[in-house]
């Protein structure tokens, strides 16, 4: 006994209203569903259907089943759908939005490296530090940086911690000295990263737990890579994420400071809208994306 085709018999049988209608709909003999739905009614010892020379309707234990039938079937067709599609080459368009740092500095290689592997796909690589609505825009992926309020038709898949530090340059900090402690902060020069408006606090992470750190801010940006240039031109401390510093802290144009006061990890995560099939572009790049900057990305690997 087949007993997916049972089922699919069976339900057909329920939505059609009848057993030639759904003979007809699946290329098949009456009497072979029919056969069909008695051994599936012999298996389960009742009776799933009323019989009468004008229609057939379920029983009241045959409309429940039903109900359930469709579910594992609908289920079954998505699995063999899964299997085919990653079996086959993804293609099409791949829309992405992401930051612009993150985007120059990394995403833009990763998106070479994905379309080097599957040539039929096309990349659209859409970068900005603005606020998007990433269903109202089209966006097929959308990275995101810290904690993100989304609509209950995305679905968020976390890639992984980005690590952020305190950092200056070592003429910086010969000139001005190195701070002892995070009160310090507020008679140094500060570069904050900020979207809005320029920054008054800096949260932090110390030996004695969380603590908000004044700061005096004499430059602010939405973008990390100008705040970084500032830094390395002696023009005092930022707080920037290790993606985007990491590769002057190994070389030394930049130190880190209060290291015993760690600034808060932020989360990295691509969005991509909650489909009950998705498509084998978003899962492969999705997965990409985890495996190229999940734990322990490159940018915080001692060269």
């Amino acid at each position: 006994m087949d007993k997916f085709e049972s089922l699919r018999a069976f339900t057909r049988v329920v939505e059609a209203g009848g057993f030639a209608a759904a003979a007809r709909e699946m290329g098949l003999s009456r009497s072979v569903v029919n056969k069909y739905v008695h051994q599936l009614e012999h298996l389960l010892g009742t009776q799933l259907l009323r019989r009468s020379t004008r229609q057939v309707t379920p029983t009241e234990t045959g409309l429940a089943f039903y109900a359930r039938s469709r579910q594992i079937l609908s289920e079954l067709d998505e699995a063999i759908s899964t299997v085919t599609e990653l079996q086959e080459n993804p293609t099409g368009e791949l829309r992405v939005n992401a930051p612009m740092s993150f985007g120059t500095l990394h995403l833009a290689k990763l998106a070479a490296d994905f379309m080097a592997t599957y040539p039929d796909v096309h990349v659209e690589l859409v970068l900005n530090d603005r606020f998007i609505d990433p269903l109202e825009e089209g966006f097929d992926v959308t990275v995101r940086l810290g904690k993100t309020q989304y609509a209950s038709s995305l679905i968020s898949r976390e890639i992984g911690p980005v690590k952020r530090v305190l950092c200056a340059s070592p003429a910086y900090l010969k000139d001005q000295g190195e701070p002892a402690v995070p009160k310090d902060l507020k008679n140094h020069r500060c570069l904050h990263y900020g979207y809005l408006a320029s920054g008054t606090q800096w949260p932090l992470h110390g030996p004695d737990g969380p603590l908000s750190a004044s700061i005096n801010c004499v430059m602010w940006s939405n973008n990390g890579e100008v705040l970084k240039s500032a830094a390395l031109k002696h023009q005092g401390i930022a707080l920037l994420p290790t993606f985007i510093v990491g590769a002057t802290l190994q070389n030394g144009q930049l130190r880190t400071v209060l290291n015993n006061y760690a600034p808060v990890d932020i989360t990295l995560s691509a969005l991509y809208p909650r489909h009950r099939h998705l498509s084998t572009k978003v899962r492969l790049f999705v997965e990409l994306l985890v495996q190229r900057f999940g734990e322990r990305p490159y940018w915080d690997l001692v060269q």
